[in-house]
């Protein structure tokens, strides 16, 4: 029974993954070879695994200066976990779309940035899932699939989008890389990560400030697909 109920944590952890996928998949003039795709979004769920200890790891470092409580908390959202994540989700991309022959067109970026990060919110979801134990709770699982549809997985595609975004104007402009650029998104997109990730830290405080984090984001990642859109027609 245990070994069933974890079995459909894992199909219910992929599933607001799957279905933001299948939204942002529908923005794409010329559909991208399904293959590749579902490697990026593999690639995206393996990549979770070392950034789990990662930010174990930067935050025994973070410990190891004694700094007051608040200051090491905040160094490690932002760092230890919000620019790890973006920078691991970017690298997915940067390894194995760049070169790619099916990364003909500068909306690629984009969506193999969201693709990826799609996959990596899928393993939290599912850790975060396994947490429930082997007992199955309907309405806690519920709860959990609502809440990180909604915050954290979209959350997780907005700013790697975000970050798509600039990759794309980067080759458009100079054919190539430009990692000035890059690192400025991919600070940008972290900032805003790590904003999202104290608000919610911080619990009922302001329950308006994560929501208006999401909503700049997709405000963003919207108008820089339909920017891209007509560049590629």
């Amino acid at each position: 029974m245990a070994t069933i109920n974890y079995s459909l944590y894992l199909l219910l952890g992929v599933l607001p993954s799957f279905i933001w996928l299948f939204y942002y998949l529908r923005k794409d003039i010329h559909p991208e070879p399904k293959l590749l795709v579902l490697k990026i979004f593999f690639y995206g769920m393996l990549v979770a695994l070392p950034a789990f200890f990662i930010e174990l790891g930067f935050q025994e470092v973070i410990r190891g200066f004694n700094l007051p409580l608040k200051i090491s908390k905040t160094i490690n959202v932002f760092l230890g976990v919000a620019f790890v994540e973006e920078s691991l989700k970017y690298l997915v991309v940067r390894e194995k779309v760049f070169k790619h022959p099916e990364f003909n067109e500068s909306i690629d970026a984009m969506l193999y940035m969201i693709i990826a990060a799609l996959g990596f919110a899928a393993t939290e979801n599912i850790l975060i899932l396994f947490k429930i134990g082997s007992q199955f709770l309907l309405s806690q699982t519920l709860l959990v699939l609502i809440i990180r549809f909604f915050g954290a997985t979209f959350l997780h595609a907005l700013a790697s989008g975000m970050v798509g975004f600039q990759i794309a104007f980067s080759f458009l402009k100079y054919q190539r890389e430009r990692f000035g650029e890059i690192g400025a998104a991919l600070l940008f997109a972290a900032f805003l990560h790590g904003l999202f990730n104290l608000f919610i830290i911080k619990g009922g405080e302001n329950i308006l400030a994560p929501i208006l984090v999401l909503l700049f984001l997709a405000v963003y990642v919207t108008l820089g697909l339909k920017r891209l859109k007509r560049l590629t027609i």
